[in-house]
């Protein structure tokens, strides 16, 4: 505490006599300015006291010495105050140490809040362990092509799964099933069986018309039995169809024309009424199929198309797949251990769940998802399956609620032995008993379509928890909205059934991908033309900035000329970058509302075109690190959507996955020699004069390199920008550009010819004489005077003076036309 050798402590005692206090600081202050200030001063004793004394550095900026002085020696003492120390100084422990660090407030994070169909609210998502998700998603039933609703589930959750692993970093297991023992995969399985052997065995053209008369009976019992809309309109249409083709056959038969032309309008008719035959041929001939291959043929088939329409849709497989067919064996074991947990009963070799049973424990609840849905009959046999729901087996059960978890097979159904006698899985037991096999007695997520709520996922819980004993099965449960087309209900009797591979021909993956992102996962998404626009025009907006931005990283610079001076704009875009991360962050978080997120990407990407637009009006380089910075989090947003490619750096790819980058490194070297050179010629051109060049140069740009993918954009007084685009879109642009301009040539020359006809009816109406213009209106007038004025109407009364008024000063106006075309005649005679 001393001071160093040979330093005199000071003497404070003369200051510390003066009473008045703000006199003792003045004399302080005075004394300290004779003093050097060095940080670090070794402070004597003396020195320490003195300052004790004041409780806090004065404000007055001329006692600037004192305060200095006070806070070094504040910094210098440290440490806790002791008892009856001034609040000001504590009593020195040692070394200087440093002042206390207070950390900064922040701000509470988000939290990911998941739409719950369990609660029907926005839930805060909390895994059960840690940060891996258990997921189980309801995969498709695999009897036909997969079609655009299969197409609003798979990529809503792909979206969804990605979101999750990719930004939120949670480690995702996605487990997935394919149904491929079913009603409806039975049916139709028999039905192609039965209809291939009728069609090797070439029926007659009598025999062919007997079958397809008894097939129309059973189609109009049917048609009496049909109370949907939709269904009854699609049976008259084929009702009609093939009474017409039929008709057509038998006037061949009738008429006696040749085998060779009865023969090719059989074929006609047979396939006209492949559906009749195949369900009259079910089910007269169905019980006799008995080969249980059969009924795997059909779901592998169209298992394998599922799988490569999820492909072409850029959604991931699943970490684990299911099949119901492989897990025969643990849903006999599950089914069992409810029937042993009290829940289950077995009548006439099937299995039923006993709801009541269930919904009277205390422990339990049925129909969480949809309770306003319990006892929707109709509803309930929909979950059963149209070969499940006759009177017998309606007989079976306790009550009218309860549904099968094992079905007794009939004849002509495919069959495994469990201790009930041969038989196979009822629908929602499936699900249940792979999930649990998989993912234990509780997930965190299970997803589905909308209008699997009820009866499936609520029986889906039931049976689970029956089988476990608890009340936790699924955490979060996720549906998907439904899918309209142009505002109405798929449906192939409204003609509006799209398939996935048919709504690829249309557009891209990453078109229907985009126009999903555009929409709320859990809301109903219509696939119109007005949406598909809306993506195609993101898109097209998203594309055109990465193109730009590619421009501008391409443009020659040294290592050090990347890196320029911020100025007021720059600082101002950066600002509004971090905000709009910010918000993209908090829609994330409210339910992966890719929506608003998307309209936060083209809010940025506007702002950020005005600052280059700003710059080349200026004829400024925009900052490359900060675009750079911004194309690249777009990029990688887009990544995380599935919306661009993993093999892309910066923007959407070109040339299709895997060849964007070798395609664009490669080939844009040479482009840009290419531009640089017609960029030369059309300066020469220009100034010498020669069209002929400056028009090879415009085909060039505008017919040769658009068919190679490869645009260029001319810009008056500065370089050419070069983008390589994606070869379909530029020729579509090429049209569209040809229709515009078509259409000014078309309205211009119609401009011209209604400017012609205008100026002829004027001249037209010059060249009658004012005494003449009335004379003609024989209809209107029957008397005029000497000039031609007209005096009296048809009716032979005399004008109004007011009538008269008028007239005249339409003869007036027509009198000073005809002397203009007269002086015009005149002046042109006199040349």
């Amino acid at each position: 505490m001393a001071g160093s050798s040979g330093e005199q402590a000071p003497d404070y005692r003369s200051i510390l006599s003066i009473s008045d206090e703000a006199a003792r600081v003045q004399a302080l202050n005075e004394h300290l300015s004779t003093r050097s200030y060095v940080q670090g001063f070794s402070l004597s004793q003396a020195d320490v006291d003195v300052f004790r004394r004041l409780s806090a550095p004065p404000t007055d900026a001329r006692l600037f010495h004192v305060a200095r002085w006070f806070r070094h020696v504040e910094a210098v003492l440290g440490g806790p105050r002791g008892r009856g120390e001034p609040a000001g100084l504590q009593a020195s422990r040692g070394r200087r140490a440093q002042p206390q660090w207070c950390p900064p407030a922040g701000s509470e994070p988000s939290q990911l809040r998941l739409y719950n169909s369990l609660t029907r609210n926005k839930d805060v998502f909390i895994p059960q362990n840690g940060r891996r998700v258990t997921w189980y998603c309801c995969g498709p039933t695999v009897y036909d092509a997969s079609h655009m609703g299969h197409a609003r589930s798979y990529i809503s959750f792909d979206i969804l799964r990605r979101v999750l692993r990719d930004y939120f970093k949670f480690d995702v297991f996605y487990c997935m099933n394919i149904t491929d023992i079913d009603d409806k995969i039975i049916t139709r399985a028999r039905q192609n069986c039965l209809f291939e052997r009728y069609r090797e065995k070439q029926p007659p053209a009598a025999q062919l018309l007997d079958d397809v008369h008894a097939a129309l009976q059973l189609l109009s019992a049917k048609l009496s039995e049909t109370s949907d809309p939709d269904r009854r309109q699609m049976r008259e249409r084929v009702q009609q169809a093939v009474q017409r083709t039929a008709g057509v056959l038998e006037e061949a038969v009738r008429s006696g024309l040749p085998a060779e032309d009865v023969d090719s309008r059989a074929q006609v008719l047979l396939e006209e009424a492949k559906d009749l035959l195949s369900e009259w041929l079910d089910a007269t001939l169905g019980s006799e199929v008995t080969d249980n291959s059969i009924f795997s043929k059909l779901p592998q088939f169209w298992e394998a198309e599922f799988h490569r329409d999820m492909a072409a849709l850029n959604v991931l497989p699943p970490d684990v797949l299911t099949r119901v067919s492989e897990y025969v064996p643990e849903i006999v074991s599950f089914v069992q251990k409810i029937v042993d947990n009290g829940y289950g009963y077995a009548s006439n070799g099937s299995v039923y769940f006993d709801t009541v049973k269930f919904a009277s424990s205390e422990r339990h609840s049925y129909g969480k998802l949809v309770p306003e849905a319990v006892g929707d009959q109709k509803a309930l046999q929909e979950g059963e399956g149209d070969l499940s729901i006759s009177a017998d087996r309606l007989s079976e059960k306790r009550s009218p609620s309860d549904f099968a978890l094992w079905k007794a097979s009939k004849p002509g159904e495919p069959s495994w032995p469990c201790p009930w006698g041969r038989g196979r899985p009822g629908w929602h037991i499936e699900c249940s008993a792979m999930a649990s096999a998989l993912l234990g007695a509780s997930m965190d997520i299970h997803g589905g379509g909308f209008d699997l709520r009820f009866p499936h996922h609520d029986n889906e819980l039931a049976q689970s928890e029956a089988y476990f004993e608890n009340d936790c099965w699924v955490r979060y449960f996720l549906h998907t909205g439904h899918l309209t087309i142009s505002g109405c209900k798929m449906s192939k009797s409204l003609k509006n059934f799209i398939t996935i591979k048919d709504a690829l021909k249309k557009h891209s993956a990453r078109q229907l991908r985009l126009a999903f992102l555009m929409h709320s996962w859990k809301d109903t998404l219509d696939y119109s033309s007005n949406t598909m626009e809306s993506a195609l025009q993101f898109e097209k907006f998203m594309n055109e900035f990465f193109l730009n931005v590619k421009d501008v990283l391409r443009a020659p610079v040294d290592v050090t000329g990347q890196f320029e001076k911020w100025e007021k704009e720059e600082a101002e875009l950066n600002e509004s970058f971090y905000d709009k991360k910010a918000a993209v962050h908090e829609a994330l978080c409210d339910n992966v509302d890719t929506r608003t997120v998307l309209e936060e990407m083209r809010a940025l990407v506007s702002q950020c075109n005005l600052y280059m637009a700003a710059r080349k009006a200026a004829r400024r380089t925009p900052s490359r690190t900060l675009l750079e910075s911004v194309a690249l989090y777009l990029t990688h947003m887009l990544k995380i959507f599935g919306a661009i490619e993993e093999e892309s750096s910066l923007g959407f790819p070109v040339g299709g996955p895997g060849t964007s980058l070798d395609l664009e490194s490669t080939v844009m070297p040479y482009l840009q020699v290419l531009s640089e050179f017609r960029h030369g010629v059309r300066k020469i051109a220009r100034e010498k004069q020669v069209p002929e060049v400056l028009q090879l140069s415009d085909a060039l740009r505008d017919d040769v390199l658009p068919e190679l993918g490869v645009r260029l954009e001319d810009h008056e007084g500065l370089p050419t920008v070069v983008k390589l685009v994606d070869r379909d879109t530029l020729l579509k642009e090429r049209e569209e550009k040809k229709k515009v301009e078509e259409e000014k040539r078309r309205k211009k020359a119609e401009a011209a010819r209604k400017k012609q006809e205008l100026e002829a009816a004027k001249l037209a109406k010059m060249k009658i004489p004012p005494s003449e213009m009335f004379l003609s209106e024989s209809d209107k007038y029957s008397k005029f005077d000497e000039n031609g004025l007209p005096t009296h109407d048809t009716e032979g009364k005399e004008l109004s003076k007011g009538q008269a008024k008028k007239l005249k000063k339409l003869f007036d106006a027509q009198e000073k036309l005809h002397r203009e075309y007269l002086q015009v005649a005149q002046n042109a005679g006199s040349k």
